[in-house]
C-alpha cells in the first residue's frame, strides 16, 4: 500500500487549524465602573470621630459625624446642607460608605502607578498604589469625550497632595467619577485643588485653602478643616451605578435653624443655634435607631492610556476567543476528513 501524498490544500487547513486553536485572545483589561455612595451622597463631608472646623469654609452639602459626636465650627463655617450628629441618617450614610469603600477596593485594577502622580495624564481606568502615594503639581484625567468615564485610585496607606497642587479634568471628565480608596489618611495641601470623592479608612485634613470639587468621607476617624471651598458633586448625565439602599432617611435644609435633643441621653455636646438664617442649617441630634447595612507594570513616561489595539475602550474578549477555537477545530477537522478519504480512494 502506497502512503498518500500530503496536498497543498490538506497543508493550508491543517496549518488554519493549528493556528486557530493554538491563539488565546489577550485577557481584557477591567476598566472601572461606577462606585454608588448611597445616602453618603449627600455629604460634603462625613467623619468617624468627629469634624472640627477653622475660618469661613463653605461646604455645597450636608456634614455629620457618626458613630462620634462632635462637629465643631459651625459657624463659622457654612454648609448648604444638614449637620447630622450620630443620628440615623449619619449612621445609614457611614453604613452606605463602607459598601463603597469596599466597592472601590475590589475592582480589578487596570496599571500600578507609584508614590507619585504629579505630571501624569490619565486615562479612565483602575489605579493601583500598594503604598503611599502624593501629588505634586497636577494631575491630568483625561476623559477622552466620555462624561461617564470613571477614574479609581486604589491607594494602599496614605493620600498627600502638596501645596498648589491640583487635579485637573480634561475632555469631559466629571468629578461625580472619580472616587479615591485610601488605607489610611488623605492630607490635602495648603491651597490645594482636588477632585473627587476621598473614602478614607481613617482621617482627612484639608489644610488652609484648599478646595474641593468633591466629598472628604472618613470612615473611623475625624475630618479637619480650615477655611476650605467644598463645591457640588454633579454629572451631566447619568451612568449605571452600583446598587444604594432602597430607602434613605430625609436629607432637608430647613430655613430656621433647631436643635432636637438626643432621644437617649442629655450629656452630648451642646448646640449653639447660629445667628443666620437661610444659609445655616439645622442640627439633627435624634437618636440613632436604623440598623447599618449590612500582573500589572508601572506607569511609564506622562500620559498613561488603558485602551485596546485599535485605541478604542477595552471590551470583553470571551466571545472571540470561543469563536477562534470552533473555526480552528471545524479547520482540524475537514483537513482531517480530506486525508482520510484521499487514503480511502488510493487503497481501493
Amino acid at each position: 500500500m502506497r502512503t498518500p501524498p500530503i496536498t497543498p490544500l490538506f497543508l493550508a487547513l491543517a496549518a488554519s487549524g493549528a493556528l486557530a486553536l493554538f491563539t488565546i485572545a489577550p485577557p481584557a483589561l477591567a476598566i472601572g465602573t461606577n462606585v454608588g455612595l448611597g445616602v453618603a451622597s449627600s455629604y460634603s463631608v462625613l467623619g468617624g470621630q468627629s469634624v472640627t472646623n477653622t475660618g469661613p469654609s463653605t461646604l455645597s452639602m450636608s456634614v455629620g459625624v457618626n458613630p462620634g459626636t462632635s462637629i465643631t465650627g459651625f459657624p463659622p463655617a457654612l454648609t448648604g446642607g444638614v449637620l447630622h450628629v450620630n443620628d440615623a441618617h449619619s449612621l445609614q450614610a457611614q453604613s452606605d460608605l463602607t459598601t463603597a469603600y469596599n466597592n472601590a477596593a475590589g475592582q480589578a485594577f487596570d496599571a500600578s502607578v507609584g508614590g507619585e502622580l504629579g505630571g501624569l495624564t490619565l486615562t479612565p481606568g483602575v489605579y493601583k498604589a500598594a503604598s503611599s502615594t502624593q501629588i505634586t503639581g497636577p494631575l491630568t484625567l483625561d476623559a477622552q469625550g466620555d462624561p461617564d468615564a470613571v477614574f479609581i485610585f486604589q491607594v494602599g496607606s496614605a493620600l498627600t497632595t502638596a501645596t498648589s497642587s491640583s487635579v485637573v479634568m480634561l475632555n469631559d471628565a466629571q468629578s461625580c467619577h472619580v472616587f479615591w480608596q485610601v488605607g489610611s489618611s488623605a492630607t490635602l495641601g495648603t491651597d490645594s485643588t482636588f477632585v473627587g470623592t476621598i473614602m478614607a479608612l481613617t482621617s482627612i485634613s484639608a489644610k488652609t485653602g484648599a478646595t474641593v470639587e468633591g466629598r472628604a468621607l472618613a470612615r473611623n476617624g475625624s475630618v479637619t478643616l480650615d477655611d476650605n471651598v467644598f463645591t457640588n458633586v454633579t454629572c451631566a448625565t447619568t451612568s449605571t451605578v452600583s446598587p444604594s439602599p432602597s430607602t434613605s432617611p430625609s436629607d432637608t435644609a430647613t430655613a430656621t435653624p433647631t436643635v432636637t435633643p438626643p432621644a437617649t441621653s442629655a450629656s452630648g455636646p451642646s448646640a449653639t443655634t447660629p445667628a443666620a438664617a437661610s444659609t445655616t442649617p439645622a442640627i439633627d441630634r435624634e437618636a440613632a435607631t436604623t440598623p447599618a447595612s449590612t500582573a500589572s507594570g508601572e506607569v511609564a513616561g506622562e500620559t498613561l492610556t488603558i485602551s485596546g489595539a485599535s485605541g478604542g475602550p477595552l471590551a470583553n474578549t470571551g466571545g472571540q476567543s470561543v469563536l477562534i477555537l470552533v473555526i480552528g477545530a471545524g479547520a482540524a477537522l475537514a483537513g482531517l476528513v480530506l486525508i482520510l478519504s484521499t487514503t480511502r480512494r488510493r487503497m481501493t
